[in-house]
């Protein structure tokens, strides 16, 4: 059998030949793999994989993918050629509706996004803060603002006005309405703007007087209370008519005699004598100055102070000291109009 001689030559040439098929077949494998840029919630990686589908990938590859996550290319794709692939896992946010706090999770980031990934429906008078275009970090609260608008009919009184004359020919203190005074009647169309169902303005859209308030016209004395008395006009407070009686610092009106414990004392503390009364304190004060008129075609009583006090004596009664019970015997009981002085 013929040997073949191989020479130094022939061995550089074979060397150079395998070297040039390894070459080959080592592009060759290399040539299969892929080019995958991965943009994982901002971040951006590439990576070179010989996986078939995105899910061996991204298994291969120990990328974070949370559920609900977004991926810009389904993990069952397979993987042909370079690929860019998008990866957005769910962020958390707060939304508040007029208060009312809602935890939510999207893959966004503008606020528009997650409000529509929340079911919430936005009319076009609805806003947001921040604003729907805004894109917002993660944790964040987005504060949802409702607005509704409703046309309402509101009636309201009109005050009436008060006209006041001064009249010489009533006593002071007396008043007399010679008109009646009436409030007017206003209806006015409003347009109420509520946000979050709270009253935020109010626009008038019609505004009608109905009726006219009717002014209320009233007289006020302007003449000096004054009463003719021995003394002359004496000016007074107020009038008052009341039931008169009389009484003495005898045994017969008082249960007490001479030489007793505050015989002949009134309840101020002073000496019962002609003048002195007895009142009810809650209707005239003690200390009072008084005018006492009969209404009768009797004497007057005449002037008087109030001094003194009585179990029987309450309301618009009143008891006048006499010397005598003789005296009070013969005035009895009889109506008269007391005058408060000045």
């Amino acid at each position: 059998m013929n040997s073949i001689k191989i020479t130094k030559d022939m061995k550089f040439k074979i060397l150079m030949i395998l070297a040039m098929v390894t070459t080959v077949l080592l592009g060759f494998y290399v040539y299969q793999g892929n080019d995958v840029v991965v943009n994982i919630d901002g971040e951006e990686m590439t990576y070179m994989t010989y996986a078939k589908t995105v899910e061996e990938f991204v298994e291969a590859e120990g990328l974070e993918v949370k559920e609900g996550a977004y991926l810009s290319i389904p993990l069952d794709s397979e993987i042909k050629g370079n690929i860019e692939l998008t990866i957005k896992n769910q962020k958390n946010y707060t939304l508040d509706v007029g208060g009312d706090l809602t935890n939510v999770k999207s893959v966004h980031t503008k606020v528009e996004k997650i409000i529509k990934d929340a079911g919430i429906k936005l009319s076009k008078d609805d806003y947001t803060l921040p604003a729907l275009s805004r894109e917002v970090k993660p944790n964040s609260t987005i504060k949802v603002y409702k607005v509704t608008e409703a046309v309402e009919v509101v009636d309201s009184e009109i005050p009436f006005d008060e006209q006041v004359t001064m009249n010489k020919d009533l006593d002071r203190g007396t008043i007399n309405v010679v008109q009646e005074g009436k409030a007017g009647l206003r209806t006015q169309e409003v347009k109420n703007r509520y946000v979050n169902g709270a009253l935020s303005s109010s626009i008038v859209l019609k505004d009608e007087i109905v009726e006219e308030p009717t002014t209320q016209i009233v007289e006020k004395g302007a003449r000096d209370l004054v009463i003719a008395t021995s003394r002359g006009d004496t000016r007074y407070k107020k009038s008052i008519t009341m039931q008169a009686s009389a009484y003495s610092a005898e045994y017969a009106s008082t249960g007490k005699k001479p030489g007793d414990k505050y015989y002949g004392i009134t309840a101020s503390g002073t000496k019962a004598r002609p003048g002195v009364v007895a009142v009810d304190p809650r209707v005239i004060p003690l200390g009072t100055k008084l005018y006492i008129q009969s209404l009768d075609s009797t004497d007057d009583y005449g002037f008087a102070v109030a001094e003194d006090t009585g179990g029987a004596i309450k309301g618009n009664k009143i008891d006048l000291f006499f010397p005598t019970e003789s005296e009070c015997y013969k005035f009895g009981r009889r109506n008269v109009k007391v005058y408060i002085l000045e």
